[in-house]
């Protein structure tokens, strides 16, 4: 794969105890040292007109002003230095770049996976939450769609942090350009992503939820990306994926109760690999979450050797009556005839 990085990111430095901590990336990059064929590509940062092509101008020129006035707590749980803006420009360019790179021909073990922070899939159309301010995904959707040379007119960004990815369903609810999907933790923050949360308006039928109970492993997740996601994104007929790749549902992430193994994201990759190639569609990583350091970068690395060739281990263990419920659940609230 190739790897967008910039040291710039690690000057985001909401504070000691928080778990959105810059040894986030430091654990990546030194798990990475192990493998062979990774690269590393810095982008430039954007510029404030990019950013406010999904967010509210005047939003985003407050939180502009607020890291320029030296930070603080934006919210309880998003804080921000004076060096967290040019880290925000940084990260959504590394987004920008990874999209830019995944539809100029990347394939294989050239496929870009951008490791920017802050996060940003929290963070909606005027508000910054969840350790977010900026929506990376989103942004580097809009930057696809707005680019001719591209000629993209449907994508899809595949969110499976173990967290809603509130920001990005807020940002695309009413449009029918973009499928949002989200597998993630049913009632963890922030408390949205409901099965009945379709989408509206023209947007209607075009976001996907997928709340699992906690305790769900592999077989369920599994089940959920090759029934109703690769079913609907492959019926949607994309020309872009965006993964929206926090490593949080990891068993052993300090603050979430879903029971993923690393294994389960080469199983992930494997099948939205599959399904990019089945739409022939540009296909590229972006990080969100993951807070337990070691899972992070071993899951992060996963990745990485499902790209270079190594070949995914199938679950042996099945799932709850409740998953499967869930499952069945999604698939009547978007017309899909699947059996599980």
């Amino acid at each position: 794969m190739q790897f967008g990085y910039s040291e710039v990111c690690l000057e985001h430095d909401p504070g000691s105890r928080h778990p959105e901590t810059p040894d986030r990336l430091r654990a990546i990059r030194e798990r990475l040292k192990r493998k062979h064929g990774v690269e590393y590509v810095d982008a430039d940062p954007v510029g404030i007109d990019t950013i406010a092509s999904v967010h509210d101008r005047a939003y985003i020129e407050s939180v502009e002003q607020f890291c320029a006035d030296g930070g603080g707590d934006w919210d309880p749980d998003t804080s921000a230095v004076e060096e967290t803006w040019d880290a925000i420009r940084h990260s959504t360019g590394l987004a920008c770049w990874a999209v830019d790179a995944a539809l100029e021909g990347a394939s294989g073990r050239d496929t870009p996976f951008s490791i920017g922070r802050p996060p940003g899939h929290h963070a909606v159309y005027d508000d910054a939450m969840g350790f977010c301010f900026a929506n990376n995904a989103a942004i580097a959707a809009q930057h696809a769609l707005d680019n001719d040379e591209y000629d993209v007119e449907r994508v899809a960004i595949v969110d499976w942090d173990v967290h809603h990815g509130n920001g990005t369903q807020d940002i695309f609810y009413d449009r029918d350009d973009v499928f949002f999907v989200s597998i993630h933790e049913k009632g963890l923050y922030p408390g949205t992503g409901n099965i009945d949360e379709t989408g509206e308006g023209a947007g209607e039928g075009r976001t996907m939820n997928i709340p699992m109970p906690a305790g769900t492993g592999d077989a369920a997740y599994l089940a959920a990306t090759e029934g109703p996601v690769a079913t609907a994104l492959e019926t949607y007929d994309i020309d872009l994926l965006i993964v929206s790749a926090g490593f949080d549902a990891h068993r052993h992430d300090p603050i979430s109760r879903i029971r993923l193994s690393t294994e389960a994201y080469a199983l992930l990759t494997d099948r939205l690999r599959t399904v990019a190639d089945n739409c022939d569609a540009g296909l590229a990583f972006v990080l969100e979450g993951g807070y337990g350091l070691d899972v992070l970068a071993d899951s992060v690395a996963m990745v990485h050797e499902t790209f270079d060739g190594r070949e995914p281990i199938e679950p042996d263990n099945g799932y709850s009556e409740d998953a499967l419920e869930v499952l069945e659940a999604v698939c009547d609230a978007h017309d899909l005839s699947l059996e599980f």
